[in-house]
């Protein structure tokens, strides 16, 4: 058994605020009246600073929105992709028989043949590219495929260096995504013979995130925003938060899902590598104070007229005062009371 860090005290294990800790029931009635007493087992100091509750498991860089693009129409591979590659408006993706797929932004996905009489979102979508690449700056941005776009695509074809430039646009021709895209994979290799059955590359955005795994009962750590510190494989810290979940899995065929993958948006001017291939540690932010008092788990007194206390230490004398506890993480715990203020020696069993 413990000594007591009073006269007369008890020893027993109580929980303070969820964390089961050994102290000491005294005698004392906490009323701030000075005792002479042995030396407390130990001494320890109360300390104004942060409180962080945290959780800590592995992750892995990415990036965000990764989705397969298939070629509508058959053909042959004769470009292939390039994995890492960053590719804007206007820039080739691949090619297929000898004609550059490429890629524009847009909602509307390329779904047909576009010619002079065609009417629809997509031609304005086509104009609004066009315009924004410096081709036919005078054209209208309109729903009508008409012989001046015509024109001004051909141009474009030319530049493009397509094999036989006619200003008309063929389904398998391009690419519209919201913004520029990271090539992840090349999944069709040079000469493979390409089709709607199979991808020919793997995107994503241009946006790095980190991906991690939490336990099932960490739900709340799930949640849109909760706050994370991401370690990157070199050792530097970028801050971030949770920006969505990516999907719950089930393990050993159960109906339970077993875990939470998360998907994790470094804040902007996060230096990220190029490399994703490497592993990260992704802390999770609980629960936190800021600038409160605090002292070791093991200093506080469970009073004998019921709630908790400290063995304030003067010198040869001692005062047992009661305090109300917080929160508690890494072996401290949060405190209040009257007369409470850091620098402040307090007695503290052994742990």
């Amino acid at each position: 058994m413990k000594r007591g860090l009073v006269l007369g005290a008890v020893a027993a294990v109580v929980t303070v605020v969820g964390v089961s800790v050994f102290v000491v029931v005294s005698g004392d009635d906490s009323s701030g009246k000075a005792n002479a007493a042995s030396a407390p087992p130990a001494v320890a100091e109360i300390t104004r600073g942060d409180l962080v509750r945290s959780k800590t498991v592995d992750g892995h860089l990415d990036y965000a929105n990764r989705r397969a693009v298939k070629s509508p129409v058959e053909g042959t591979v004769t470009q292939a992709a390039e994995p890492g590659k960053t590719v804007e408006r206007g820039q080739v993706l691949y090619k297929r028989d000898a004609r550059p797929v490429v890629l524009l932004y847009g909602s509307t996905p390329m779904f047909r043949d576009l010619a002079v009489g065609t009417l629809g979102p997509d031609v304005q979508q086509l104009k609004r590219n066009l315009r924004d690449l410096g081709r036919g700056r005078s054209l209208p941005v309109d729903n009508k495929y008409d012989e001046a776009t015509q024109a001004a695509v051909k141009s474009w074809q030319k530049a493009l260096g397509v094999l036989e430039p006619t200003g008309d646009v063929g389904k398998g021709d391009l690419v519209f995504q919201p913004g520029a895209v990271r090539v992840v994979a090349a999944d069709a290799a040079l000469a493979d013979q390409i089709g709607a059955d199979k991808p020919v590359l793997t995107i994503a955005s241009t946006k790095p995130v980190v991906r991690a795994q939490l336990d099932k009962d960490d739900q709340t750590l799930a949640k849109v925003g909760t706050r994370v510190e991401v370690t990157l494989p070199e050792g530097a810290t970028a801050p971030g938060q949770v920006s969505g979940t990516v999907r719950a899995e089930s393990g050993n065929g159960a109906e339970a899902p077993t875990g939470i993958q998360v998907e994790i948006t470094l804040d902007d001017g996060a230096a990220v590598p190029e490399d994703t291939t490497g592993t990260s540690s992704v802390k999770f932010l609980q629960e936190s104070r800021k600038g409160v008092l605090t002292v070791p788990v093991e200093a506080i007194v469970a009073l004998r007229e019921g709630g908790y206390g400290l063995q304030i230490v003067r010198e040869t004398t001692t005062t047992t005062v009661r305090v109300e506890t917080g929160m508690s993480a890494d072996g401290r715990i949060e405190i209040t009371g009257d007369g409470l203020a850091e620098g402040m020696k307090v007695g503290a069993a052994k742990p």
